[in-house]
């Protein structure tokens, strides 16, 4: 459905011609970006807030999170002064966020910890440990999640184990998200679809695990109180100013950002996958009832009843670019166009040079989280260009493994949809095309995840029917389709990426 005939049905129906606008909060790994959304898919407003993110230890990375609730106000009044400036109407606003997150509150609310982002790496031991003891993929399978050190549940053990103090003191354990609405609204709630991805629910249930709880230590009242991600938590009360929004908006919880970019550029049917890249990358396909392979390769996890992701996602997308210009663009005055410039003047394979792009560790498909990157078939004839191809071709090459791995759980992807800040590079998109040896749909908008709160906020107002409904009016702005050739060198590139990857794993490193 198109939007000119979602605006014919809601005529028909009797539904508001113009219901209003829903402000989607979408709070990332580097920043929390604001937009406003019309009930047809159309953004008329936008903003962006960068945080920052520290490292007071090796392989630990965490955020203020206060700091991400003032970014979010912020972004949200900027956006909401001009859409009621310019005559529209404020509906609600919605939430989506990074997935894995995990602070400490007090009794009264107050954060005892950072944020620990998914990208920590602390709990590397602890994670070890569970796969070391076997009973991991049992675990994973209940749960959906797979044991990694992003897992909150992972996290929360390396808590009991290593800071007593702090797990003594916790009264709730909860997500970014969670703590953003429970500092808007009062409420401590999560989402089923971010509490899937928790390691801590039972995807057969649709609650809280007792045995992942009993393994990690906590008890249910320390856990924020489960509801549907198209709940409305509360209106907001006349104290709440910060935010720019109209005494008595509507709050809707929201899902995580991971589900939500497939509602955003409207892959929530059988057959078709959304990628995404952004600071790290992700692959995902939706099935109408939950399921992990039987090799525990990809995550399940809930974006409403009936519909479940599975996929995988990649530690590193855009870090690579950062990475590449701190090393090799420092003077450059636009790292990531000059440096996606530079890739494409080296043939594609790079002539021989090969990086597994493990910056970060890695995720999907193995879930290791021990690999470092490496450069393979260094030669005296390669020179900047060719690293910095390498590294991109890496990238993609790692979501061509979670994309077989997802094939081999049997998932049947006919379509590939892809969104994330990558998609600004007319290079990186035919990159993914001919890496994944596939047609690539891109979206008008590339703010998947904010587009795909806001059309979940139009569900839960009753704007729009279902998220089928919804997603129906994602517009497809372009199509990239593989170069053949290039295709076909890439496939054969993909086992030899693939054993190399598996190889340096084993490599003694100081982790």
């Amino acid at each position: 459905m198109d939007a000119a005939a979602a605006l014919a049905r809601r005529e028909m129906t009797g539904g508001p011609r113009d219901p209003g606008l829903v402000v989607a909060v979408d709070i990332g790994t580097t920043g929390v970006k604001a937009a406003a959304v019309d009930v047809d898919a159309v953004s008329h407003a936008d903003a962006e807030r960068e945080y920052p993110t520290e490292s007071p230890h090796p392989g630990w990375v965490v955020q203020d999170p206060d700091m991400v609730v003032d970014a979010a106000a912020a972004v949200v009044r900027e956006v909401s002064g001009a859409v009621t400036g310019s005559g529209h109407r404020v509906a609600a606003v919605a939430f989506s966020a990074a997935m894995h997150s995990l602070i400490a509150l007090d009794a009264d609310g107050a954060p005892i910890t950072p944020s620990v982002t998914w990208a920590d790496e602390r709990a590397r031991a602890q994670a070890r440990r569970l796969r070391d003891s076997g009973d991991w993929l049992s675990l994973h399978r209940r749960t959906g999640t797979p044991v990694h050190p992003m897992s909150p549940l992972v996290k929360l053990l390396w808590f009991r184990e290593e800071q007593p103090e702090v797990w003594g003191r916790a009264a709730h354990w909860v997500g970014i998200k969670e703590y953003v609405v429970h500092r808007l609204t009062g409420q401590l709630m999560v989402d089923e679809s971010t509490a899937s991805a928790t390691g801590l629910y039972g995807l057969a249930a649709r609650d809280w695990d007792d045995e992942a709880l009993a393994l990690a230590g906590v008890r249910r009242e320390q856990l924020p109180n489960l509801c549907p991600p198209t709940q409305i938590v509360a209106g907001l009360g006349e104290g709440v100013t910060a935010w720019g929004l109209p005494v008595g908006t509507p709050v809707v919880v929201g899902a995580s950002d991971g589900v939500l970019a497939n509602l955003g550029v409207g892959a929530v049917a059988s057959g078709v996958a959304a990628c995404s890249i952004g600071t790290s990358g992700a692959i995902r396909g939706v099935v109408p009832e939950p399921q992990v392979d039987d090799r525990g390769r990809v995550f399940c996890y809930l974006l409403v009843p009936g519909r479940w992701v599975v996929g995988g996602a990649t530690n590193n997308g855009g870090n690579m670019l950062r990475w590449l210009g701190r090393v090799v663009g420092a003077e450059l005055a636009d790292p990531d166009t000059e440096l996606t410039r530079l890739a494409a003047t080296v043939p594609p394979g790079a002539e021989g040079l090969l990086m597994l792009p493990y910056l970060a560790g890695e995720r999907a498909p193995r879930w290791s989280g021990d690999p470092y990157g490496a450069l393979l078939g260094l030669s005296q004839r390669h020179g900047r260009a060719h690293v910095v191809r390498a590294a991109l071709e890496g990238v993609c090459l790692q979501l061509a493994l979670v994309l077989e791995a997802m094939r081999a759980s049997g998932l049947e992807l006919t379509e590939l949809r892809a969104t994330g800040g990558f998609a600004r590079s007319v290079f990186w998109r035919q990159l993914l095309a001919d890496v994944l040896g596939t047609a690539v749909g891109f979206p008008a908008n590339e703010q998947g995840s904010a587009v795909g709160a806001a059309l979940l906020g139009h569900v839960a107002l009753g704007h729009l029917q279902s998220v089928d409904e919804a997603a129906a009016l994602v517009r497809v702005a372009e199509v990239v389709h593989p170069n053949p050739d290039r295709a076909e060198l890439y496939r054969a590139l993909l086992p030899s990426f693939a054993a190399v990857a598996e190889a340096v794993e084993t490599v003694p490193t100081w982790r």
